[in-house]
């Protein structure tokens, strides 16, 4: 009873070990523009340009297409780029409503620590002017003015500056993302189709 089995086994597998050995054809076109069948497979410089494959009857059971041009690979990275930004917004937003939320709360964030940066440099004029009040009067009692007063207000300015630096630095993070937003909720409305 098992015999049978097992030799129908043998058989299917026999099959199977065949169906893998079976010939196939590649078939590309060459440099030459001549259509080319090889047993051996395609050679490297034109798998870039597609070919067939085919049994050994001459039916073609794969086709692999041409590889994208330069042009045709960059623009669909940017469409997959694009997609993929229309996800993480639709994500993020569910209306034209909800992107100007996000930006008033952005925006209102970034006034905020212009604001402290602005106070912190007005503070840091502030103790400049007091350390430069008691440098003129060291001068003014014709007395030299002490190193550590002159390196106070030199460490002052230079704060100052940095300060400058960071407050400019702010100014424009919140034009960018004043621009940033208005793109998102451009591209909002046109997903969605609607401005709300």
């Amino acid at each position: 009873m098992l015999k049978p089995i097992i030799l129908s086994l043998l058989s299917l597998t026999c099959l199977v070990a065949w169906a893998d050995d079976a010939v196939l054809l590649y078939r590309y076109v060459d440099d030459k523009g001549v259509v080319v069948l090889n047993r051996q497979g395609v050679p490297p410089q034109f798998i870039g340009n597609g070919y067939q494959v085919l049994n050994d009857q001459g039916r073609v059971i794969r086709e692999i297409p041409p590889a994208p041009s330069e042009a045709e690979m960059k623009r669909l990275l940017e469409e997959k780029a694009r997609a993929s930004s229309d996800r993480q917004l639709l994500r993020l937003y569910t209306s034209a409503a909800d992107v100007e939320r996000a930006k008033a709360r952005k925006l209102a964030e970034l006034d905020s620590v212009i604001g402290v940066a602005r106070g912190n440099l007005q503070s840091l004029r502030a103790q400049q002017a007091n350390l430069q009040s008691q440098a003129a009067g060291h001068e003014r009692a014709g007395r030299q003015v002490p190193p550590h007063l002159i390196t106070q207000i030199e460490n002052l300015k230079r704060e100052q500056q940095s300060r400058k630096r960071d407050i400019e630095r702010y100014q424009r993070a919140r034009a960018e993302a004043e621009k940033s937003f208005e793109a998102d909720r451009l591209r909002i409305v046109e997903l969605l189709g609607r401005a709300d």
